[in-house]
């Protein structure tokens, strides 16, 4: 047996459904976190909405040449990570709770209680963007979009 990893790239709930569906043990998290106020890094305003910054451990930000130098200079030989910034999301605790929510719901969906479930019966189905739209709500207005106030 060799343990999968989903390494990189996973930011929102169905990323990490998506991950374990098709067969992964375990995820690396890194990005999905760095955008709770609980990561060391600074919350910032651009252009009116808010992000933290990230940066993959592999970018050159992270100097992490012992683990990607392939010459011994101690230097990054390549750079695989992205230095950048995440919409920032609040506080993980306020966060995570949905996250897992969101996770049993689709495993549910699936007829599946554990994730070994999932992976067996799960299908992954291409759609176009159009059958998502007319899967969700429209022609409507949300109630939490409008107030009597707009009356």
């Amino acid at each position: 047996y060799i343990p999968v990893c989903s390494d990189g790239g996973i930011v929102h709930d169905h990323h990490m459904t998506l991950a374990l569906a098709m067969g992964a043990d375990f995820m690396m998290l890194g990005r999905y976190f760095s955008r709770f106020d609980e990561s060391p890094t600074d919350r910032i305003k651009i252009n009116g909405t808010y992000y933290k910054e990230y940066w993959g451990e592999g970018s050159n930000r992270a100097r992490n040449w012992q683990r990607y130098d392939l010459g011994g200079a101690k230097k990054l030989s390549f750079e695989e990570g992205v230095d950048s910034y995440v919409p920032y999301a609040g506080s993980l605790h306020d966060n995570v709770g949905v996250t897992l929510s969101k996770i049993r719901s689709t495993m549910c969906n699936c007829g599946a209680l554990t994730i070994p479930e999932l992976q067996e019966k799960a299908r992954l189905t291409l759609v176009s963007s159009t059958s998502i739209v007319e899967g969700g709500s429209h022609d409507v207005i949300l109630r939490d979009q409008f107030t009597r106030a707009n009356v």
